[in-house]
């Protein structure tokens, strides 16, 4: 029948339904996915600047504690002992300001930490991102299936798109609320 009318054109807009809601949740989809790969990207970046800045730290204080040394082997001069031992006692400050300094957050057991949590942070955004674009998939597949249907009538084709279709909104859903509860979509 055409027109839209009769049992055919019901059926057809009932896929075409299908096929919409599919490609909103598809639209869905794929915004939370790049939201999460926003995310994960900017914490990598941080993670990589706190990591870097970390070994600057770990470098100059490597520097510091070399000349340190030096100056300790150095044999004793009376001239210059109250300035030697003044400078060493300059750069010890220095090396445990530079190992922790909890008022400003820059000493290294501050920069790993905030390394540590960047790239926690990193990492539960990659699984939210995995987790989306297996949604994706779910969705695009699905509404290939229901458009499928409407060619062949093949009802089956329909069911796989529902089907797709609310897995593609489980996956969402972990993404959302738990992201690792599936470790084999890391």
């Amino acid at each position: 029948m055409s027109g839209g009318h009769g049992a055919g054109g019901s059926s057809n807009k009932r896929v075409a339904l299908l096929i919409s809601v599919l490609a909103l949740f598809l639209a869905l989809a794929e915004t939370l996915a790049k939201g999460a790969q926003t995310d994960a990207l900017g914490a990598n970046v941080e993670a990589s600047n706190q990591w870097a800045y970390f070994q600057a730290r770990t470098i100059r204080g490597t520097i510091l504690k070399t000349a340190d040394e030096t100056l300790a082997l150095l044999p004793p001069d009376a001239a210059n002992a109250e300035a030697i031992q003044a400078k060493r006692a300059e750069w010890a400050k220095t090396m445990a300001r530079w190992d922790s300094e909890p008022a400003t957050g820059e000493g290294r057991k501050e920069l790993a930490e905030k390394a540590r949590r960047s790239g926690e942070i990193r990492d539960l955004a990659l699984h939210r991102y995995h987790h989306y674009e297996f949604g994706s998939a779910a969705f695009q597949i699905g509404i290939v299936l229901a458009s499928a249907e409407v060619i062949t009538g093949i009802f089956a084709l329909v069911v796989g798109g529902g089907f797709l279709g609310i897995a593609g909104l489980v996956l969402l859903g972990f993404g959302l609320y738990a992201p690792h509860a599936l470790p084999f979509f890391h």
